[in-house]
C-alpha cells in the first residue's frame, strides 16, 4: 500500500534530516562518535515523525549523517549539527570549509543547536568564524519572522536536557538567544541556537520524565526553522 502524502514513511519525501558529522579539537566527550553523535538517531527520528504529524511537508523515514566533505551535502538544503561548543569547539578542514561556505552561499541551511555559557560559545566561534570571517553573528529579536512562520514562539525558547525539570540554566547565561550568519540579501544561512537542547526535546518526546510543555517547544521551534529553510 502506497504512503500517504503526510506519512512519516513517505519514501518520495520532499524533507530529509541530515546531520553534520564534524571533528572536535580534542577527542572524546559525550556520544558513541564524539559531540556531533549526541542523541542520534532517537532525536532525529523523533522530529522526521513530529514534522510528519504536525505540518503539510512530507519527510523521508530515515535520518541521514554527512561530513562537509561529502558533495551530497548539496543536495540538501538542511543540515543540522549540535554541541559544537564541546571539546574545544570544531574542527574543519580546508576542503570541509570550502563546501559549507559555498553550500550556504548557494542557499543551503545550517542549524547549530545544544551548547551552553560562554565558555562553549567562545570555543565554537573561534573555529566557526572561519567559514566567513567577514560575516558577524547577528542576534535575532524576538520579533523576528523565524519565530512566527509556523508557530508563534514568542522568539527564543530554553529548552532543557533531559533530568532538568524546573528549566535551570546549564551555564553561566540565564535565557536562551538566536544568532545568525546572513547572506548579502538578509537570508539566514546559519542559525545558531544557544543555551538552549532542542535535541533532548525530540530525542525524549515520550520519556515519562521529560515535560510535554517543553517537547511541544522543541517541534515548534524546529518546524518553524525547517520551514524558513525550504521557503527562503
Amino acid at each position: 500500500m502506497p504512503a500517504s502524502a503526510n506519512s512519516a514513511e513517505d519514501l518520495a519525501g520532499e524533507f530529509a534530516f541530515v546531520r553534520l558529522q564534524y571533528d572536535s579539537y580534542f577527542r572524546g566527550g559525550f556520544g558513541y562518535g564524539g559531540p556531533w553523535s549526541v542523541d542520534f538517531p532517537d532525536a532525529d527520528r523523533n522530529f522526521l515523525r513530529g514534522v510528519a504529524r504536525l505540518s503539510h511537508v512530507r519527510v523521508m523515514p530515515d535520518p541521514i549523517v554527512l561530513r562537509l566533505d561529502d558533495e551530497q551535502i548539496f543536495e540538501y538544503p538542511f543540515i543540522y549539527a549540535l554541541e559544537m561548543g564541546r571539546n574545544g569547539g570544531p574542527y574543519f578542514s580546508p576542503p570541509e570549509i570550502a563546501n559549507l561556505r559555498e553550500y550556504l552561499l548557494r542557499g543551503g541551511f545550517l542549524l547549530i543547536d545544544d551548547f551552553w555559557g560562554t565558555r562553549e560559545w567562545d570555543a565554537f566561534a573561534s573555529s566557526f568564524n572561519n567559514i566567513f570571517p567577514g560575516r558577524e553573528m547577528v542576534q535575532l529579536p524576538p520579533d523576528h519572522e523565524i519565530f512566527r512562520l509556523y508557530y508563534d514562539t514568542g522568539g527564543p525558547q530554553m529548552v532543557p536536557a533531559l533530568g532538568n525539570v524546573d528549566n535551570v540554566p546549564e551555564r553561566d547565561i540565564d535565557q536562551a538567544s538566536v544568532h545568525a550568519i546572513l547572506d548579502d540579501d538578509g537570508r539566514i544561512m546559519v542559525l545558531i541556537n544557544w543555551n538552549t537542547d532542542m535535541g533532548d526535546g525530540w530525542e525524549h518526546t515520550y520519556h515519562p520524565r521529560y515535560p510535554t510543555q517543553h517537547a511541544n517547544t522543541a517541534y515548534q521551534l524546529g518546524i518553524n526553522y525547517l520551514i524558513y529553510s525550504m521557503t527562503h
